[in-house]
């Protein structure tokens, strides 16, 4: 598949993307903290935390075979689960399931996927 940057029917090949692969790292990240999450959590919380996870880089894999349009509306979803993933993390780590630190890792990566998936949505309009 070939993309031609500055066309409006453009196509993008998701896995050259540095908001995809970042994606991708956090998604596995989250599933080797998950292991360690009480048994008790895991159909509730835990399974939240993963498919936040793992909807961001699926997102933007499902979008990037669209026009950027609609492109666009898929990095908004990747995006509000980014979001709820954090919100996620935080509850986690008030029951003590995840420390300070884990969570602090995982929110700066978080927040620079937030901030390079909105740069590259700005640039597709």
């Amino acid at each position: 598949m070939v993309s031609y940057l500055g066309s409006k029917n453009m196509r993008h090949n998701y896995k050259n993307l540095k908001i995809w692969q970042l994606g991708i790292t956090i998604a596995n990240e989250i599933s080797d903290i998950l292991i360690e999450f009480p048994k008790h959590e895991r159909y509730d919380l835990s399974s939240q935390i993963s498919r936040c996870s793992v909807s961001m880089p699926s997102n933007i894999a499902e979008g990037s075979s669209r026009t950027d349009k609609s492109f666009s509306h898929f990095l908004d979803i990747s995006l509000g689960s980014s979001f709820e993933l954090i919100t996620q993390l935080l509850i986690a780590t008030h029951r003590k399931y995840i420390n300070e630190k884990q969570f602090n890792q995982l929110e700066i990566k978080i927040e620079e996927f937030q901030r390079m998936t909105m740069s590259f949505q700005n640039g597709l309009k």
